[in-house]
């Protein structure tokens, strides 16, 4: 999954894009409120974290604006911003969770990963499609009712992208934009590594390769 992180401290953004990107999220991090809304409209997030105190656009101006442009994306605000009326204001205005700083990195991972359930309509925090199941929070994957197996980040990060829709088929370039943040370099190869690694850990049947096209999980029977 792919997420914006926007926040003008330069510490609290290392620690949480480092953070984002051991819990196996593709991170992108910008330091303004215009920098935020440039690259939301040139590429596609899963989800965005948003600081309130920036530089030149508020984070509140920065809210108003996406929702303004009808773009649905999930969005938690962090901010140290503890009063009331921004809290009203930042729910009120479209935020789906509002992350009062300082916090532990592990409660904003929980946090992230209910918004991201209710958004996509999992009730549940294991996804699954009735072969194989992925449990976000130990990245184990079990298929049906043998013993789980532990993947890598980016094991985890791929199985997640075709599990969230499954049935659909996803390209090689749309699997790597879920898989990698700004910067990391992309082999060639390395979707088909992937998969071929996963593959070898839960069976050849558990992604399907849709010839010229892409890769699939089947939808749940």
């Amino acid at each position: 999954m792919r997420v914006l992180l926007v926040e003008d401290d330069p510490m609290i953004g290392e620690a949480i894009q480092v953070a984002l990107k051991d819990a196996s999220y593709a991170a992108d991090w910008v330091r303004s409120g215009l920098t935020a809304l440039g690259a939301l409209k040139g590429q596609h997030y899963d989800l965005v974290l948003l600081d309130l105190g920036l530089p030149g656009k508020d984070g509140l101006d920065v809210l108003r604006s996406l929702r303004a442009a009808d773009n649905p994306v999930p969005l938690l605000i962090i901010s140290a911003r503890d009063g009331l009326d921004d809290r009203l204001q930042g729910l009120d205005g479209g935020a789906d969770d509002y992350v009062l700083k300082p916090f532990q990195m592990a409660e904003l991972l929980a946090r992230m990963r209910a918004v991201l359930r209710r958004k996509s309509g999992h009730a549940a925090p294991v996804l699954g499609n009735g072969v194989v199941s992925l449990d976000p929070t130990t990245r184990q994957a079990q298929v049906r009712d043998e013993a789980p197996v532990q993947l890598s980040g980016r094991e985890f990060a791929l199985l997640q992208a075709l599990l969230i829709r499954p049935g659909a088929i996803l390209s090689r370039s749309e699997l790597e934009d879920r898989i990698y943040g700004w910067g990391e370099e992309v082999e060639s190869n390395a979707v088909e590594y992937l998969i071929h690694a996963i593959r070898r850990k839960l069976g050849a049947d558990v992604i399907k390769n849709v010839r010229g096209v892409g890769w699939m999980v089947s939808k749940p029977v």
